[in-house]
């Protein structure tokens, strides 16, 4: 049996000891991993400047996702932690009913199995997946990138050392530890020891796994995130938004890439808002040369409605209202996260009700399209499927649900 295989074969194995867990035992190990975290927090850090030293050569969003401090080794423990305190129940009873021929059917919720995850940059991921994957019951395969492969078998080794002391067999939460494109060829067609495979990260990772997997996917692509400022806008409440939705952590995918402004809105707003956004050193990109002469700045150029920027860039579009900006989403929308800013209630409920996405806003910030933030202690990523789950993936994402029958000799 090749190596990978072999490893496969073993998690899925064990998989098996997490269902005659207590919640309580799962909870204690949770929050296990999250001492262990910060008790190996310089460890980590070591090995997070080895990453940071090789990676001047990415892109600016990349080396903000990749790089930790102790502050954010804390605020991924505290993020195990509140993992470990949400109230969830593994192999619960969602429903039960009798039918007509006296059987007693009850629909209980099940862990998905062997969870794989594929992902690029973020170093956290590591520790939010293991625990996400452990409490809800599931056993996963950690394979992260290149760029973070000091870090992450940092985290790995801090959550391993959680497993060992709780007396958890180490293959229950795995990593691939080979970088290579082959082996992650190799990866995602191992359909029999995997039962959801999930790619996190740029265009072209997503493009590859779904164009070879043979394991069921939920893909987790690109933000292009808009927000939509209507005519009937509270003004300040629209700079403040887009303000916090674009400068806050330019790198997410959260984060927005383009403003949708009413041409209503244009002679007198247009000019307040961009120059508060150029005061944060925000560049702006617009769609044609005149709207370029118009209301450029020097150095600025025309937009690229397709691109994720993860830095300080931000589109501009002008429509001439609800239906060209739903018709521009559409089109260049990535299913993650989009938002409106108006006080019309026909026309928000238009944009709730027609926008295609993950997450849609009504007077908020896009960034707040994140696990925590909804209360589900971390994500194992942000869906842009339809299928099974869609946008942050927290506990009850990771599970599915089967049919227990009981009768007293019953036949048909």
């Amino acid at each position: 049996m090749k190596e990978l295989e072999h490893q496969l074969a073993q998690t899925k194995a064990q998989a098996k000891i997490l269902l005659r867990l207590t919640q309580a035992q799962r909870d204690e190990v949770v929050m296990a991993m999250a001492d262990s975290l910060q008790a190996h927090s310089s460890h980590i850090l070591e090995a997070n400047l080895k990453d940071m030293s090789a990676a001047q050569n990415l892109p600016l969003a990349m080396r903000n996702r990749l790089e930790l401090s102790e502050g954010k080794i804390a605020l991924m423990a505290d993020s195990l932690r509140d993992i470990a305190q949400l109230p969830y129940k593994v192999c619960e009873v969602l429903e039960r009913w009798e039918t007509k021929a006296g059987l007693e059917i009850t629909k209980r919720s099940v862990p998905l199995g062997v969870i794989g995850v594929i992902y690029e940059s973020r170093p956290n991921v590591t520790s939010d997946v293991a625990a996400l994957c452990f409490k809800s019951g599931n056993a996963c395969v950690l394979k992260g990138g290149k760029e973070a492969f000091f870090s992450n078998m940092a985290i790995y080794e801090a959550l391993q050392e959680a497993l060992k002391q709780c007396q958890i067999p180490r293959e229950c939460i795995t990593m691939i530890t080979d970088t290579s494109r082959e082996v992650v060829l190799e990866f995602v067609k191992m359909d029999s020891y995997v039962d959801l495979l999930i790619p996190r990260g740029g265009e072209g990772l997503i493009t590859f796994v779904k164009n070879h997997a043979t394991i069921p996917i939920i893909k987790h692509d690109k933000g292009v995130c808009h927000i939509y400022i209507h005519s009937s806008a509270e003004r300040q409440k629209a700079k403040n938004i887009v303000l916090n939705a674009k400068l806050s952590y330019p790198a997410a995918c959260n984060a927005c890439e383009c403003v949708i402004v009413d041409s209503a809105l244009v002679e007198d707003f247009l000019p307040e808002l961009l120059a508060v956004l150029r005061e944060q050193g925000v560049g702006m990109r617009f769609e044609n040369e005149a709207l370029l002469r118009a209301y450029g700045a020097e150095g600025e150029e025309l937009a690229d409605y397709h691109r994720e920027w993860g830095d300080k860039i931000l589109n501009v579009k002008i429509v001439s209202g609800i239906d060209e900006a739903l018709e521009h989403i559409a089109h260049y929308g990535s299913g993650h996260s989009e938002a409106i800013i108006a006080e019309e209630r026909e026309v928000l409920d238009r944009f709730l009700n027609e926008v295609d996405a993950a997450c849609v806003y009504e007077n908020a910030s896009t960034r707040f399209s994140d696990g925590g933030e909804f209360g589900f202690g971390a994500e194992i990523g942000i869906s842009t499927s339809k299928l099974h789950a869609r946008g942050p993936m927290g506990l009850e994402s990771l599970q599915s649900y089967k049919y227990c029958i009981k009768g007293h000799g019953a036949v048909r």
